[in-house]
This record gives C-alpha cells, structure tokens and sequence, in this order.
C-alpha cells in the first residue's frame, strides 16, 4: 500500500484503483480506520 505520510507511529496511505468514494486508510498501531473524501461544501 502506498504511503502518503507516516508521523508519530501513524500511517497515511491511499491506492490509486481501488473502488469509489475516493478515501484513504489510517494505521495506528493495532487500530485501522478508513476516512472518506467529501467534495460537498
């Protein structure tokens, strides 16, 4: 999985073909979290 960022133990990472909303997926030692990106204002 490619690595947008990693800072104090948590990883930032996002694919570039994976399936639609467009999102990206956290890491934080045993803890895993996937975050939507909203175009809506």
């Amino acid at each position: 999985m490619p690595e947008i960022s990693r800072f104090l133990g948590v990883v930032i990472s996002m694919y570039f073909d994976e399936h639609n909303p467009p999102h990206f997926h956290v890491r934080y030692n045993e803890w895993r979290a996937v975050v939507s990106i909203s175009s809506k204002c």
